[in-house]
């Protein structure tokens, strides 16, 4: 009979167990909606291993190493591309977590690499898996869990673009399921309460879930009571309207716009579709270019000059022919109420098709903005399609030009206004003093505005009012503002050094909504307007860059392996995190498969020097963590004793009495004396007081038989039990 009882509440144990698992599964599936979390299926399918590793209850060493290979397991199919626990592979994650930690340390959180995000978010899940087990079996105290899902689901509900209606019913089933097993276990768990064919039998589960069936049906079925609070949303809106920003600037709605000869000022975050593209990867969305800076903003030096593009087939050269290319096409798809007048498109983009006949193309070589017209005026296309040359720059390249500019090409984007200040001179100066070559003189202001300060915000944004610069007050006064502040600044440093840069306007790839064929689905928001630089190197041509704080440079960047000694291939430029000099950021990571200081390795001969002594340090590390995994599992029975002993002095109760009593067999157990299969606890009792001369393991057993059999204690001799308690553990310990 207790054997089935012990089956039976085990099953309910296990169901309740993953009823907190589905829960946590709530927090877990808006990652794609409100973040740049492209697949969750990864960290979903590492919940569901960790927490089937901790509903089978294993030894605690035999889980830590089944869910920290599961962790490696996964970091290494994402991020390494050499055999796991080789010499590079140590290398590469001794540097890159030397890397992350330092960043952490020095508080430059724009520096932490993909790799170690993904680290401590499957390091959280873990943690988490422990967590609900605690929650939800032992302790059966389920309620602030179900209650905290709830907030979460209807705050991203409210706030973000994530639809919670399907998900708030799921918790509501889940919930009312486990906190029904949940209280029915602590009434059963009474042994006052003798209902014997409950524990026996999981009968009494079908009408709990018809209730909650029931339930859920006629609350989705009801009809609903209009809300009595209304919108916080259009409120917060209407405020920020308002308010118009401390700053003094007026409030915007965000998007694309034409009109930037007055930048700064606030704007209110859109999250309204603006198109869907069918493409085969994520890049910036280009659609045009602007030269002359003002102080205020960015006007067009000439006036559009558009040319006609015959049978769609687009003459544009943002980089040389050296560049390497592969052709893909990408589809593009407006919202019926969203237009742009202007085509949006992908660097290296060849031909426009799916015109309806009536359409010819044109392009302004001013600005590289490419229109659409039909019978002489602009015309918006809902659809089309483009088939262009994905470009993929080569690092080397990049970093050894030394090609002397054009001189009309040098004027033309090095113009700067009389009146900026030339304090702005002296600080793109000092930034890149250290450096000698133009891309690292790039790197270094791009580098920049992740440290010192800068925020990105688009509220409370000033606008340059009298003879304020735009850049001046962004880079002294303000520290604060959007892509057009960093953008912007960025290319009048460039500029004030001698460096040809330009201002480019457009979309980032928006929100990955699904996918068939090899081509991806994404969804372009007013949200993802954007704006960026691009620089010109002679032997490479315009290259894309990224100041914005939280932006990732989408662009593609290799290293030709033939012509130098490096052997991990960054993707994308957004991976560079290496440390200027002179900076107080933390050191980069040199074999960091996932960041340019991969690609910026000496060379295989010191590659392999460094290596032989990261195994000595491995090796030192391992030994001393395996020395205090030894202590502590060693003196476990130490610790665990203390531990109980300080439970039992601040809460003096039976179930404390109960679980220092089966702490007293297993260390009697773990020093030999085991209690037999065929004898009774006062019998095993008496072998323990004849050994140790004492009467005290009687005492204590009485007390729990008691306590088993009557559910009888006398709390006001648990003092007297807790001194038995640590008496005896000082015999048995010595």
């Amino acid at each position: 009979m207790k054997k089935q009882q012990n089956k039976a509440a085990i099953l309910y144990a296990t169901i309740l167990y993953f009823c907190g698992f589905f829960l946590f599964l709530e927090w877990l599936y808006p990652l794609k909606d409100i973040s740049d979390t492209n697949n969750i299926m990864i960290f979903i399918i590492y919940t569901m291993f960790c927490f089937f590793i901790s509903a089978l209850q294993l030894k605690w060493w035999l889980s830590l190493l089944l869910k920290g290979f599961g962790l490696f397991f996964i970091l290494n199919g994402l991020y390494f591309n050499v055999p796991i626990v080789s010499a590079l592979w140590l290398g590469q994650a001794q540097d890159e977590f030397t890397f992350n930690i330092q960043a952490l340390f020095s508080q430059q959180w724009y520096y932490l690499t993909p790799l170690f995000r993904s680290f401590l978010f499957l390091l959280l899940i873990w943690l988490m898996s422990y967590l609900l087990h605690y929650w939800f079996v032992q302790m059966k105290r389920i309620f602030l869990f179900v209650l905290l899902t709830f907030v979460y689901i209807t705050i991203l509900d409210t706030f973000t673009v994530y639809d919670g209606t399907m998900s708030i019913v799921r918790t509501f089933i889940i919930s009312f399921i486990a906190l029904g097993i949940a209280n029915l276990m602590k009434e059963l768990s009474q042994e006052s309460i003798h209902f014997g064919w409950l524990k026996k039998s999981p009968v009494w589960l079908m009408p709990l879930i018809v209730v909650v069936f029931i339930s859920t049906m006629i609350g989705f079925a009801a009809p609903k009571v209009e809300p009595i609070w209304p919108d916080p949303v259009p409120f917060i809106q209407s405020a920020a309207e308002n308010v118009g920003g401390n700053g003094g600037g007026p409030v915007q709605k965000v998007g694309y716009g034409e009109d930037d000869s007055r930048l700064g000022g606030s704007f209110i975050q859109d999250d309204t579709p603006v198109f869907y593209a069918r493409t085969p990867e994520r890049h910036y969305w280009r659609i045009e270019t602007k030269d002359e800076y003002t102080g205020k903003g960015w006007v067009l030096s000439s006036d559009s000059e558009y040319e006609l593009q015959p049978n769609g087939s687009i003459d544009l050269e943002t980089f040389s022919s050296s560049v390497e290319t592969e052709s893909q096409d990408a589809l593009v798809e407006f919202q019926e109420n969203e237009s742009i007048n202007k085509l949006v498109y992908p660097y290296g983009v060849r031909q426009v098709e799916r015109l309806a006949g009536e359409e010819a193309v044109f392009l302004d070589l001013e600005s590289d903005a490419i229109e659409a017209r039909r019978n002489g005026e602009v015309a918006n296309l809902n659809t089309y399609q483009l088939s262009y040359e994905h470009p993929s720059y080569e690092l080397n390249v990049l970093r050894e030009s030394n090609e002397r500019y054009g001189e009309e090409l040098l004027e033309h984007y090095t113009q700067l206004p009389d009146t900026l200040p030339e304090r702005v001179v002296d600080l793109a100066e000092e930034i890149t003093k250290p450096y000698e070559s133009r891309y690292e003189k790039v790197k270094a202001v791009e580098r920049y505005f992740a440290s010192n300060d800068f925020e990105y915000r688009t509220t409370d944004i000033p606008v340059p009012t009298g003879n304020e610069d735009y850049v001046d007050q962004f880079l002294f006064d303000s520290r604060i503002g959007y892509c057009d502040n960093f953008s912007t600044s960025m290319v009048v440093l460039l500029r004030a050094i001698d460096i040809p840069a330009r201002w480019v306007k457009g979309f980032t790839s928006g929100q990955l909504i699904g996918g068939e064929n090899e081509a991806e689905l994404y969804e372009v928001t007013n949200g993802n307007a954007h704006s960026w630089v691009e620089v010109y190197f002679p032997e490479t041509g315009w290259v894309p860059f990224e100041p914005t704080q939280g932006f990732s440079n989408l662009s593609d960047f290799h290293v030709d392996v033939d012509n130098a000694n490096n052997t991990a291939l960054p993707q994308t430029e957004d991976d560079v995190l290496e440390a200027p000099e002179g900076n107080d950021l933390p050191e980069q990571p040199e074999s960091d498969v996932q960041t340019e200081e991969t690609a910026e390795q000496e060379s295989v001969q010191n590659d392999a020097a460094r290596f032989t002594f990261n195994w000595w340090y491995a090796a030192i590390l391992a030994a001393i963590t395996l020395i205090i995994g030894i202590a502590i599992y060693k003196t476990r029975f130490r610790w665990q004793t203390k531990a109980l002993a300080v439970k039992m002095k601040n809460g003096q109760d039976a179930k404390s009495f109960q679980e220092a009593y089966h702490h007293l067999m297993k260390l009697l157990q773990h020093y030999g004396y085991a209690k037999d299969p065929d004898q009774t606890l006062r019998e095993f009792a008496n072998r323990i007081d004849m050994h140790y001369a004492t009467d005290e393991m009687g005492q204590l057993t009485r007390h729990y038989e008691r306590l088993l059999y009557r559910n009888e204690i006398n709390e006001s001799q648990l003092n007297e039990l807790t001194q038995l308690w640590k008496n005896l553990i000082k015999r048995i310990m010595g």
